[in-house]
């Protein structure tokens, strides 16, 4: 197994307030898919990975019972903590030996999580418990940071962010690469002919600086930088947030610009 995780509360606060939400643009393309493969009913999802179980509450609507998976407590207590899924059941585990039947699952998502699995011992787990016709969706983003923009300054904050993410390099594990890479070496090895990807998924919204900083903790990247030293991590949030509300021209951390992230999804069907 070859998870790496950081296990505190205080962490998993961080990621379930800050970590983006996979976009309900590339549900749909994963809902599709399904549907086109295996037809409904759709009756178990389970999302690897889980963490604070943003990817679960979205899948939950479509579903009569999502299972969350993480080897996170702490996550789980997190993703626990939501109201309103009573479909939703989270469970202690790894993506590499599930507690379910042979041919059981409609669908194994993993959102952001993927590159951490064991590659061949999760392919064989999916092999065995998926449905004839049920599928794989594995999510991520294809950059470290969003590109930014706020009236002519969007260049400048995206530098900064470059910045950040070359201070955080040494502390990068060569798994977020994995995912950086868009999964191919993982996709490559998929057993199963039908299989597709969706590249070049943007999708626009808008965050604050506040919001934009707490995306930077709660990176694992930062998690390693800051269980090396804590106060000179911390006073990296500080300077990139205000130079950033210097770049803007603005006093307050809570002031919105726009984002812009770019998904990938890696799809595939068992054969029927």
């Amino acid at each position: 197994m070859t998870y790496r995780f950081f296990e505190g509360k205080d962490h998993a606060s961080v990621y379930q307030k800050y970590r983006f939400t996979p976009p309900g643009e590339l549900k749909n393309i994963i809902l599709q898919y399904l549907d086109k493969k295996k037809g409904k009913p759709h009756v178990l999802a389970v999302d690897l990975g889980c963490g604070t179980g943003q990817n679960s509450r979205l899948l939950a609507p479509h579903f009569q019972a999502v299972v969350g998976i993480d080897i996170s407590e702490s996550q789980l207590e997190e993703a626990k903590g939501v109201p309103g899924y009573p479909n939703i059941t989270y469970r202690k585990g790894s993506a590499e030996e599930l507690p379910f039947p042979d041919g059981y699952v409609d669908l194994l998502t993993a959102a952001s999580a993927a590159h951490w699995f064991d590659q061949s011992r999760f392919l064989a787990e999916a092999c065995r418990v998926l449905k004839p016709g049920g599928c794989v969706a594995l999510l991520g983003y294809s950059c470290a940071f969003p590109r930014l923009q706020y009236q002519d300054c969007g260049e400048r904050l995206d530098h900064i962010c470059e910045e950040v993410r070359q201070v955080l390099l040494p502390y990068t594990s060569n798994q977020v690469a994995v995912a950086l890479g868009k999964l191919e070496e993982l996709y490559s090895a998929i057993p199963f002919h039908d299989k597709e990807r969706v590249e070049g998924l943007q999708v626009n919204s808008s965050t604050s600086v506040r919001n934009l900083m707490g995306f930077i903790e709660s990176l694992s990247s930062f998690q390693a930088y800051k269980k090396k030293d804590p106060q000179t991590a911390e006073n990296l949030l500080i300077h990139t947030q205000n130079r950033f509300l210097e770049e803007m021209g603005v006093m307050s951390p809570d002031m919105e610009m726009k984002q812009e992230l770019e998904y990938f999804c890696v799809l595939a069907s068992k054969p029927l």
